[in-house]
Formats: C-alpha cells, structure tokens, sequence
C-alpha cells in the first residue's frame, strides 16, 4: 500500500512539473545535473550574471556533457568555439591556451559565461537582454545588428518581443525560447 501511495504521489509530482522528464533525469545516478554548480556560482558570480542563465545555457548546448562537440568546432558544456574564446583569452592574459582546454569544465564555463555576459552588457539597455544576448551567443553579433536595425528610418529594436519577430532563423529562435524557458524552469 505504502508503494502505491509513493508512485501516486511520484506520478502527481511529475504532472504538476514544468519538465517531468528533466524531474526524472535529475534523479537517476548517472546523470548529475548539478555537479557543476560550484563552477557556475563562481563564474557567474565573477561575470556578474544570473548562475540559472549560465546553467539553462549548459543544458540546452549540452545537456551537461563535457566532452560534447558542435558541427561548427563548439566544444563542451558552453559549446565555445576557438574563435570565440580569443576575446575571452585577450581578457584573461592566457597565454597557453590549446582547442582542447574547452573541453575542460571549469575552462569552458569561464569563456562561455564571459562571452555571455558581454553580450548582456551590450544589450543592458533594452527591456529583457536575455533574447538579444542568447541570440548572439547562438547566431552572431552581426546577425543581432541586422535583426535590431532600424526599419523606414525609426529607432533600433528594443524591446524584446519585437526583436524576437525579427528573428529569422527557426532554430536560433527556438534556441532563445528553450534557454529563457528553462532559465525560468531553474
């Protein structure tokens, strides 16, 4: 009977989740969705960003797989690029710095969430950064600059809504509403 009462109450928890598979995974042994956390905090901290923002990113780039791989050179949990990093490389003063250290946890989440967070700032002044900025980190800064330019002369896109209707790649699209989605989630 106790069993019973258990999976009800299991079931009735995962209904009223906004993500019962997520709920599941986060459960199972093999799967430790927070074992990055503590290099997310500092990071994100470091960056002054939202740590969840930084965290939906990592899941929606690679669902917390270290070792994952883009068709476009991405590497690891924040999917960053070689080219991507230099900037961030530039910041830091890294001299020795190899393609392959991208692959490492703590290496990868510092350049990507520096990478994120500069794109915040530059988008500071609108009513939600989020999309502008997920936006660039997905597709581009000059893709951003075309989908915020001015139409028949009027000001540049700030709201978030409007820019969104601009997007025009579904994926980038659908990539902005996963992470918001889920940073909300978090």
């Amino acid at each position: 009977m106790l069993g019973l009462a258990a999976c009800s109450l299991a079931l009735v928890f995962l209904a009223v989740s906004d993500d019962p598979l997520y709920r599941i995974e986060e459960n199972l042994p093999w799967k430790n969705w927070n074992q990055y956390d503590e290099i997310i905090l500092a990071t994100a901290k470091k960056n002054g960003i939202d740590p969840a923002l930084v965290k939906a990113v990592i899941w929606q780039e690679s669902k917390f797989n270290p070792r994952a791989t883009g068709k476009a050179g991405e590497r690891g949990l924040m999917q960053v690029t070689e080219i991507a990093s230099k900037d961030w490389l530039k910041q830091e003063k890294i001299e020795t710095f190899q393609p392959t250290d991208l692959f490492d946890p703590k290496t990868n989440i510092e350049a990507g969430s520096w990478y994120l967070a500069r794109a915040l700032r530059k988008h500071e002044s609108k009513d939600d950064p989020r999309p502008f900025a997920l936006a660039e980190y997905n597709a581009g800064a000059s893709r951003v600059v075309r989908w915020t330019a001015p139409e028949n002369g009027g000001e540049t896109q700030k709201t978030a809504r409007h820019f969104l209707g601009k997007v025009d790649f579904p994926k980038t699209l659908r990539y902005v509403e996963n992470i918001i989605a889920r940073h909300d989630f978090y």
